[in-house]
């Protein structure tokens, strides 16, 4: 498992140094490469945390869910709002799944 980044949809956190992602991956994963767009250095690395997942604005992340959790090629993303987390689990087939989760205000 390990986190897809979708490139056309990525714009490095704009003219920031280090992009939201980069900061807040705990095993330094992630990088922004020469085009200024979040890259990850070994897929097989990722500890499936999905820190990175919450923390793009762009929504340009996401993350491979094991065959048992999810199917094979079950993806999860997230969309922060001001007062909650929405996840959205995309199977192989087309069928979509919304999870809310309320956040601090």
């Amino acid at each position: 498992m390990a986190v897809k980044i979708n490139h056309k949809l990525c714009n490095g956190c704009g003219q920031r140094e280090k992009s939201l992602c980069v900061r807040v991956c705990p095993g330094n994963l992630l990088y922004k490469n020469e085009d200024n767009k979040a890259e990850i250095r070994e897929k097989r690395d990722c500890w499936d945390c999905a820190a990175c997942v919450k923390e793009c604005l762009q929504q340009a992340i996401e993350l491979y869910l094991p065959a048992e959790i999810g199917g094979r090629g079950s993806t999860l993303q997230a969309e922060q709002k001001k007062d909650k987390i929405i996840w959205q689990l995309k199977k192989v087939d087309g069928f979509c799944e919304e999870f809310e989760i309320k956040t601090e205000e």
